[in-house]
């Protein structure tokens, strides 16, 4: 089935820009950390244009979280798989609130009662209502079982079943309708409860014994779509408001600069990373439990002999095992790419803001979990000494989980989902891992795939020997035997027992390393813009086959 058909706002072709449109999503999508007036002022920030003072700003999002009803939860965190907090009907709310803020012409709203009583839904619908009437707002709302004071604010109604339209009309008319051909309304009756019984083909009440005797709903459609009446009052009243404002097209909204969205992005996700303990605080314990352990089991190795396997086997730990725990970070990618989804599809920022935040934002927290715990496991090990080799040390394992944090990131965008996007991480870098020259030496690397390409572009390779040069280079070690015989320099492990490249420097590892964060990085963007093209192009291929 090919779905085909125009978007006209004002009777004029034009797309759903920011500021023309707003869509409040059936799922709640808010980032968990975040206070509820925290999630509505950057809202504000990244939505409203730089005209407006930053006290304006809030002003309009106060303003917005004040007739949501949410004063008394403002200093409450939404809360969700990190903490407890508001309650799902609440979280609704502030997810109304933030599509409010820009002023929007027109409004779609998917299911906003839910998780509301009764009371809730009529306070937070007539409140939409008035603030559609004061900006002159066009709200579409698709709501379930609505109260009668609910259904009463309603101008217009929409009735489908089954994919097909059974009523397009005022609400107000919509007893009359149903009552004209043979299906009135009982008295005292829900008109919204009596519309979807009459028309639901889910549930035919056929059972024996039912005492209700209800017409069948395949019947009662099919009268309804096929009465004159139907479509024709307020498609009458639509030509006519087309004609009217045929030439009123309506004018995209100025957001904040792309300088301003950069700044208040990584502002919100440092807070975000700070809070959630799960991002890097559970993460960085474990690396300093882990750096004791590989300490204490490689405690002062001295420069014998059996060192030297010691030296290697606990620099490769360093810079592959240790910097795979990033992989714990994926859950929280996942949710952060959700919370980017649901804000890129609303206009609030674009691919390339997100990216640079996430990544800016990052870079102190892996610098934390890289420096102290390096600490523990350089200097209780007893590696060489002098503080620019310890500087590398921790430089090279900081760029490694950068670099681990940007494949999971890539992983996060291409399989949105916690376990499949794990293991299929997992299994990546156990390839890259296993290439890296040390389970293997590269000289017996077989040549077609393992060493060409995949040995080359396994950043682990880079890793390990630059912290082998930075290690070996310039230390002697004793034979062997340990009679007083020859000693062995540590170029010349480097050269023979680790096949190290020697051609250059521990600095151009180093600067290959943070060349491929920064690929990794501009590869996720690549992903992200191309998904954006290639989704709509996929689900469209779908829908005609």
């Amino acid at each position: 089935m090919e779905r085909r058909g125009d978007i006209l706002i004002n009777g004029v072709r034009d797309k759903l820009a920011f500021g023309t449109s707003a869509y409040v999503t059936q799922e709640n999508v808010l980032m968990a950390t975040m206070t509820v007036a925290e999630a509505v002022h950057y809202s504000a920030q990244l939505q409203l244009p730089d005209s407006m003072s930053p006290a304006e700003k809030q002003a309009r999002a106060e303003d917005a979280i004040q007739n949501m009803g949410l004063a008394g939860v403002a200093g409450t965190r939404i809360g969700g798989r990190v903490c407890k907090g508001i309650s799902g009907g609440q979280r609704k709310r502030v997810s109304i609130c933030m599509e409010l803020l820009s002023s929007p012409v027109l409004v779609f709203l998917d299911e906003p009662t839910s998780g509301l009583d009764s009371a809730a839904s009529y306070h937070v619908m007539s409140r939409i209502a008035r603030i559609a009437e004061r900006n002159r707002m066009t709200v579409v709302a698709a709501v379930h079982q609505p109260s009668t004071e609910v259904f009463e604010l309603f101008h217009g109604l929409c009735l489908l079943a089954k994919g097909r339209t059974v009523y397009f009309g005022p609400a107000s008319k919509a007893i009359e309708f149903f009552d004209d051909n043979g299906f009135p309304c009982p008295l005292r009756m829900n008109p919204s409860d009596h519309f979807l019984r009459m028309i639901n083909t889910d549930f035919e009440e056929s059972e024996e014994g039912s005492t209700i005797n209800l017409p069948h709903a395949a019947q009662v459609i099919q009268i309804l779509i096929s009465s004159s009446s139907s479509l024709g009052t307020l498609k009458t009243k639509m030509e006519t408001t087309k004609t009217l404002t045929q030439s009123a097209s309506v004018k995209k909204k100025k957001q904040a600069s792309f300088l301003t969205k950069s700044v208040i992005l990584t502002k919100r996700s440092f807070i975000n990373m700070h809070r959630d303990l799960g991002y890097y605080w559970l993460r960085f314990a474990i690396y300093i439990a882990l750096c004791l352990s590989i300490g204490t089991i490689y405690f002062n190795v001295g420069h014998s002999y059996a060192s030297i396997q010691a030296r290697a086997s606990m620099l490769m730990f360093t810079s592959t095992f240790l910097t795979m725990m990033a992989i714990g970070g994926f859950p929280s990618f996942v949710e952060d790419m959700k919370i980017f989804e649901k804000e890129r599809l609303s206009g609030h920022y674009g691919a390339t803001e997100f990216v640079i935040a996430n990544t800016v934002s990052s870079i102190p927290y892996l610098a934390l979990i890289s420096i102290l715990p390096a600490a523990v496991a350089y200097y209780l090990t007893g590696l060489q000494r002098g503080i620019d080799h310890f500087l590398y040390f921790a430089a090279t394992l900081w760029a490694s989980t950068m670099l681990v944090e940007g494949l999971m990131m890539i992983v996060a965008a291409i399989v949105p989902d916690f376990l499949l996007g794990i293991i299929t991480g997992s299994g990546i870098q156990g390839l890259l891992m296993l290439n890296a020259g040390f389970f293997r030496l590269p000289a017996d690397l077989p040549k077609p795939v393992w060493k060409y390409p995949t040995y080359f572009i396994s950043y682990h390779k880079y890793a390990s020997q630059g912290l082998y040069k930075n290690e070996f280079i310039g230390m002697v070690f004793q034979d062997y035997d340990g009679a007083g015989g020859l000693n062995i320099t540590g170029q010349y492990i480097l050269k023979n027992n680790l096949q190290v490249e020697l051609g250059y420097s521990k600095w151009v590892d180093l600067a290959i390393l943070v060349a491929m964060i920064v690929i990794y990085r501009v590869l996720f963007l690549v992903i992200i813009k191309v998904s954006e093209i290639a989704k709509p192009m996929i689900k469209c291929l779908i829908v005609k086959v």
